[in-house]
């Protein structure tokens, strides 16, 4: 059994050494704490001066816990999905190159160097993942049970996980349907290259592939960051402003075609749906490669990094500033307006700005900024002829957008319609229409309204939560 495991490890080891376009996946936390195993492992001869395998045992188990697939399942993952849900969002040359692939074309069409290289790093990280892990922890326990001083601990506490990873091995067939399609068990990955390739021509390359939205992470990091659990609201569950958002989704959908389509800004009144319009559209077109790019508006002196990001890429994405607006003409404010008017770093093609602002002129205007008669005398006198150009600049970011469409507060009639679909949406409201359940909600909808937050989509949600929630009314 020792000489049988001691040369497993070796032979996993040499698979890791030997990645060539996948070799970042080395780097990474697991697939390092996985070789500092194996190479405890390989080391063992007999003697008892050798390195203890308890704490490489303890670290892999760790990294195990910590992947980013096991954050997002809530659970501990497999070890061999693990190493399949790296290996789909690995970033490399090569999943860059399937990503640019002309989707109507096969993989003979594929650079046949590359394609060759990534065959053989697929079928590698097909054998590491397939490595039985709970074996490992089962040598280790058998180790200790042989009363080596080095491991003077309980066997039977690494054997219970050991068991545990074995329990998972068995029944993780199944477990992630996308992965398991990939890169199916007891096969070589390899042969799974052709559709590894269609798969990232439809859906991109690296994170991007696999997630909808993200933020930008400043500065040490400058880098894009998936939102793991972003909003799911999708465009069918919006009421009112129809005409709105049909302005949007054309918009968009020019975009996703490759035809000329405009920066957009959505202004208008406060809770009027205008950042759920745009999170509706990414969650609607996510699969014909829509992307969010969520730039907070500290961050937005760091567009040009942005944009390299993203420059070259197969997908289509939006950068999304969420209430835009500032306070005077800085940093932020000269490069933003320089991206929108066309400066020497143009914008690529596949990117699109959308914000969205309570205030139609974005930057904040005191009255003292204001030109009056006495300092257009004073401008005359002194030379300085730009004070009105000073006010204009600050009015004319706006304009830069393409398009701006407009949200207003609804009326009563439509605030009534909206907080309506939204409560049969969600089954709180049943009733037909003129009964006196329908005629007791509408009259406490303008009730509400009137309490809190006045007419809005925002404050009809707030009201149906009060609804949903039981119990009786502030005014009651």
């Amino acid at each position: 059994m020792n000489l049988a495991m001691i040369k497993a490890a070796k032979a996993a080891l040499a698979d890791i050494e030997g990645l060539v376009l996948f070799s970042k996946l080395r780097d990474t936390p697991l697939i390092k704490a996985f070789t500092e195993l194996l190479e405890a492992v390989a080391s063992k001869g007999g003697n008892n001066e050798e390195p203890c395998l308890v704490r490489p045992w303890a670290c892999f188990m760790s990294s195990l816990v910590e992947t980013e697939i096991a954050c997002q399942e809530g659970a501990v993952p497999d070890f061999y999905h693990a190493v399949a849900w790296m290996s789909l969002t690995d970033d490399n040359r090569f999943t860059r190159t399937a990503e640019l692939h002309p989707i109507t074309s096969g993989i003979n069409t594929f650079p046949q160097g590359m394609a060759t290289l990534a065959k053989l790093d697929l079928s590698r990280l097909g054998r590491i993942a397939a490595f039985a892990i709970s074996g490992v922890g089962f040598y280790i326990g058998a180790l200790i049970r042989q009363g080596l001083p080095y491991l003077a601990i309980p066997a039977h506490t690494i054997e219970e996980e050991a068991r545990f990873l074995w329990e998972v091995e068995g029944k993780r067939a199944g477990a992630y349907p996308l992965l398991d399609t990939l890169f199916p068990e007891q096969s070589d990955w390899g042969a799974a290259l052709g559709d590894l390739i269609a798969h990232i021509q439809r859906t991109g390359a690296g994170t991007l592939g696999f997630y909808r939205a993200f933020r930008w992470a400043g500065i040490p990091e400058a880098a894009l960051k998936p939102v793991l659990n972003p909003d799911p609201v999708q465009l069918s569950s919006l009421a009112g402003y129809e005409q709105q958002r049909s302005l949007v989704i054309a918009n968009t959908l020019r975009f996703l075609e490759g035809k000329p389509a405009n920066n957009l800004l959505l202004y208008g009144d406060r809770g009027t749906g205008k950042s759920a319009t745009v999170k509706a559209l990414c969650n609607e077109y996510a699969k014909r490669g829509l992307r969010l790019v969520e730039v907070p508006k500290e961050q937005l002196v760091q567009l040009p990094r942005i944009l390299e990001a993203l420059r070259n890429r197969g997908l289509r994405f939006i950068i999304f500033i969420d209430d835009l607006s500032f306070e005077k003409t800085d940093d932020s404010f000269t490069t933003l307006k320089m991206l929108l008017e066309g400066g020497m770093d143009a914008r690529p093609s596949q990117v699109l700005i959308y914000a969205t602002s309570n205030r139609r002129h974005l930057v904040k205007e005191y009255t003292a900024d204001r030109p009056t008669t006495a300092m257009a005398s004073n401008a005359l006198a002194t030379g300085d002829m730009r004070v009105f150009d000073s006010m204009q600049e600050q009015f004319s970011l706006a304009d830069r957008f393409g398009l701006t469409v407009v949200f207003t507060a609804p009326g009563q009639e439509e605030f009534l319609y909206i907080a309506e679909f939204i409560a049969r949406e969600r089954g709180v409201l049943t009733e037909p229409p003129n009964g006196e359940a329908w005629k007791t909600f509408r009259a406490n909808a303008l009730r509400w309204e009137r309490w809190f937050n006045g007419r809005s989509p925002r404050t009809a949600v707030q009201y149906v939560d009060w609804v949903a929630g039981g119990g009786g009314f502030p005014w009651e």
